[in-house]
């Protein structure tokens, strides 16, 4: 591996070159490019809980579309309700013959029940599913096959359930959220602010539980579960907890990017994409909180701008770019930080 040491010195800096950045960006950028690097900033979101559970717990999943796509679809949900008619119902329900609204609808009218579910929801779902596996001491390869199937199970669950899920196509047109019309001068700048704070939130956060003594006994479990255990401490309730952290990150992220986007589909939530945000964090590096940011900012941007000349070449690309990456630096961009990564 070539020697990379001349750029050590942009570690202790990268976060704030960062931060910077993403506070000059809507003083620079266009509308739409604001709105473009918004959806990918919340993509970020979900990429720090992959450095959580991959880089730091050594936990390989292949499913976080599915906690990204119910963070996605709890706020769909309430921006559908807002939006409807007193007594009406929502188009596709209508196009597919339904007569009333499903009881799981009604409490998404609310938005403290709407936010709650954003966060409790995916955390929930996160915990449950990582204490029947880890329980089991499932891990490994088997684990990451698990996640992969519960990621296509779920995006299949949507697809069959055209009459309350809007099916392969999602659901969207929204046109306000929380009273706020996302077509109104300034909502595009407030949702933006809203996803830069969130970002740096969880990137402070993390940081500060890697550093902490339940970060030590994540990695030590990542190292050697069975020392963990000879040396008195159950592994098990460290994974389950970052595996619920990492879900409700990845909600959080789905929401937003929701919000920004203007739909959300199973086109979002499957294996494919749930594979791709593995590789924004093996571009970025896995165990960098940083450095999964700038994998996901970068290898969305590049997406964005080649598959809108070349869309058939794209996954060759990333494809080809992921090899690169794990061959020449198997701890992503990152890597080319030497020290701790941050």
């Amino acid at each position: 591996m070539p020697d990379l040491s001349r750029f050590s010195p942009l570690k202790p800096v990268l976060p704030w070159l960062l931060l910077a950045l993403g506070i000059a960006a809507p003083f620079a950028l266009s509308s739409y490019d604001l709105n473009l690097l918004a959806r990918f900033m919340a993509m970020g979101i979900l990429a720090l809980g992959l450095v959580l559970i991959w880089g730091h717990g050594g936990i390989l999943s292949l499913g976080q579309g599915v906690f990204f796509g119910l963070g996605g679809y709890a706020i769909a949900l309430h921006m559908k309700l807002a939006d409807l008619p007193a007594g009406e119902l929502p188009d596709f329900m209508v196009w597919s013959g339904r007569e009333s609204l499903p009881f799981w609808w009604a409490p998404f009218s609310s938005p403290a029940f709407t936010l709650a579910a954003i966060v409790i929801v995916p955390t929930l779902a996160g915990a449950l599913f990582a204490w029947a596996v880890f329980h089991r001491r499932v891990g490994g390869t088997y684990f990451a096959l698990i996640t992969q199937a519960l990621s296509l199970a779920f995006a299949t669950l949507i697809i069959s359930r055209q009459d309350v899920t809007g099916g392969f196509n999602g659901l969207t047109d929204f046109y306000s959220i929380f009273g706020v019309g996302l077509a109104s001068p300034g909502t595009g700048s407030m949702l933006y602010w809203i996803t830069l704070t969130l970002l740096c939130g969880a990137f402070v956060a993390l940081r500060w539980l890697l550093a902490s003594r339940f970060g030590i006994l994540l990695r030590a479990a990542r190292d050697g579960e069975n020392r963990v255990r000879f040396l008195g401490y159950n592994p098990t309730p460290f994974k389950v907890a970052a595996f619920a952290i990492a879900a409700m990150l990845a909600g959080i992220g789905g929401a937003l990017f929701t919000l920004h986007a203007g739909v959300v589909s199973p086109a979002l939530i499957g294996v494919v994409p749930s594979i791709e945000m593995v590789v924004w964090v093996a571009i970025g590096g896995r165990y960098s909180l940083a450095g999964a940011i700038v994998g996901a900012l970068l290898v969305n941007l590049a997406r964005d701008a080649v598959s809108s000349a070349f869309p058939e070449l794209w996954l060759y690309l990333m494809g080809a770019l992921f090899i690169f990456v794990v061959t020449l630096l198997p701890r992503g961009l990152a890597g080319m930080v030497k020290g701790k990564a941050a």
